[in-house]
């Protein structure tokens, strides 16, 4: 498709890219430019919206952007609208605020796309093809893919695992050796490259802003799946991710708090009470890796949390509002949960997981929660 601003298109529909900007780096922002710049998408039916939150460290890197992205907009790249933030609104606050200036501009679809990737040319016309085609299909991801290292497997959909825990699936795999369909029904979909229906952001909602970082996206993605919608990858949608590894005590509290808001979210009691008994035994030996290895201060904050009322009257209220308007089982909802943990990095690698945690947990997971839960 020739995406010469001068010569006529086609009318597509709208789409509005939110992009959240956190790490000030100035190749991530370089590199976005460019993939713009080529896109084949017609750039008229294109909204760029950037979300900028300042850094702790670095503070505002609003300049940048107006002195290298803005006097593109329009010409180069598709327009784009830069929303600058006082203070640092988090990953889903900040991404409400783009959908939010993404639905006032019109857009039928909304792109979340990380600070740290960029797509591919032809990225976004799959994307649009898959959710033209299927109105029951709520969200969908781009196949992430490494950067630099572009053979390798990111994200081919987002893993969970029955007892909260979210991961990307086939991290590392060589993309050639990968087998997929061009429409796949996944778990959730990652946050960093998804596209969802602005609709359905007006009607639900986005992001939930409680969540603040982590997890949100298991979060979204179960919320619409409770209500009936698909949540898929589309394979032709490419999207390269320049991800590192980052082994951060301080993201550990936002990780278990929203592991547990999760499940109490969106199970059923029956199916609480069944998994209570290994969600000790997880507990345990959560509790050994932290004295371990240095943080159970952060093990004992997210206790402090659930323990005032004020938190768990909060999350209640959003149990109650996911259990009155849902429309699937629980044993739906379980049916593309993993048994095991199975982290990223091999930092995170450890033999009493390997040998005795997972497949203690596949057990429980085989006779428990695909035996007994049927509601």
């Amino acid at each position: 498709m020739d995406n010469n601003p001068s010569q006529p298109s086609k009318k597509r529909p709208k789409i509005g890219i939110v992009y959240l900007l956190f790490y000030h780096n100035e190749s991530y922002v370089d590199n976005v430019v460019s993939a713009l710049k080529k896109l084949t998408y017609p750039r008229e039916s294109v909204e760029f919206i950037i979300v900028a939150n300042p850094h702790p460290e670095d503070g505002s890197f609003v300049h940048y952007i107006e002195d290298t992205v803005m006097p593109l907009s329009g010409t180069l790249i598709p327009r784009t609208t830069l929303l600058p933030q006082k203070e640092n609104t988090g990953f889903a606050t900040g991404n409400n605020i783009g959908a939010q200036k993404a639905i006032e501009l019109g857009c039928d679809y909304i792109f979340y796309h990380n600070n740290d990737g960029f797509f591919a040319s032809d990225a976004l016309e799959p994307l649009i093809g898959a959710l033209e085609a299927d109105e029951k299909i709520g969200m969908a991801q781009s196949l992430m893919l490494l950067h630099p290292d572009s053979e390798y497997v990111n994200s081919a959909g987002n893993v969970f695992q029955y007892l909260g825990f979210g991961y990307c699936d086939e991290y590392r795999t060589k993309a050639e050796d990968l087998t997929l369909p061009p429409i796949k029904e996944i778990a959730y979909a990652s946050g960093a490259a998804l596209m969802v229906r602005a609709e359905l952001v007006e009607k639900y909602g986005g992001w939930d802003d409680d969540f603040f970082l982590y997890h949100e996206d298991l979060e979204w993605g179960f919320r619409l799946r409770t209500l009936g919608y698909k949540v898929v990858l589309v394979r032709d949608s490419i999207f390269y991710h320049q991800y590192q590894f980052s082994r951060s005590i301080s993201k550990f509290f936002f990780m278990e708090r929203n592991r547990h808001a999760i499940m109490l979210m969106f199970f059923r009691w029956p199916t609480l009470l069944l998994l209570l008994p290994i969600a000790v035994v997880l507990e345990l030996g959560l509790w050994f890796f932290s004295i371990r290895n240095g943080y159970a201060d952060k093990r004992l904050a997210v206790y402090n949390y659930w323990l005032q009322p004020k938190h768990l009257k909060l999350w209640y209220k959003k149990r109650k509002r996911v259990q009155t308007s849902r429309v699937i089982s629980d044993r739906e909802l379980l049916t593309y949960a993993r048994p095991g943990i199975h982290f990223q990095e091999k930092e995170m690698h450890n033999p009493l997981l390997t040998y005795i945690g997972n497949p203690v947990m596949k057990l429980y997971y085989n006779i428990v929660v695909r035996g007994l839960i049927w509601w």
